[in-house]
């Protein structure tokens, strides 16, 4: 196996965030919507040990939520709209929210998995700690 470089927590989980190989931040980390790729193609980084389960949809309502929530009180509050002009704006911008930051947050989960070493990534994750130096040891 070869010794690839330390990367840091933020880039791993930034890379992640992109869609891409927390480790090469090159390849893509997903095939389909969200099923994470085996390996990377442009590093050749095992992926397939993640488990985000459901981690990522919690964090994805819990932010869509933060967000939408404010801004329906103060609508509702400003305007008094009628029940379906809530529903034709809140729900479609929800939605939305929640679809296009899914994968992001699940690529940040994985490159947190990832670089912390954590499920099956310890070996990964033990290639790149730096070689303990014996020499000093007293």
């Amino acid at each position: 196996m070869p010794v690839h470089q330390p990367v840091s927590f933020l880039t791993a989980v930034w890379r992640g965030f992109l869609m891409r190989c927390p480790q090469c931040g090159t390849g893509k980390m997903f095939g389909r919507f969200l099923k994470v790729n085996h390996h990377c193609a442009a590093c050749g980084e095992d992926l397939f040990h993640q488990q985000a389960d459901d981690y990522p949809a919690y964090l994805v309502v819990g932010i869509v939520g933060h967000a939408v929530f404010p801004a329906v009180l103060a609508v509702e509050l400003a305007f008094a709209p009628p029940m379906w002009v809530h529903f034709a704006l809140w729900m479609p911008l929800a939605l939305i929210g929640v679809l296009g930051l899914l994968q992001p947050v699940k690529g940040a989960v994985v490159g947190l998995q990832w670089q912390l070493g954590m499920f099956g990534f310890e070996d990964g994750h033990l290639r790149r700690l730096p070689p303990c130096d014996t020499s000093a040891a007293g």
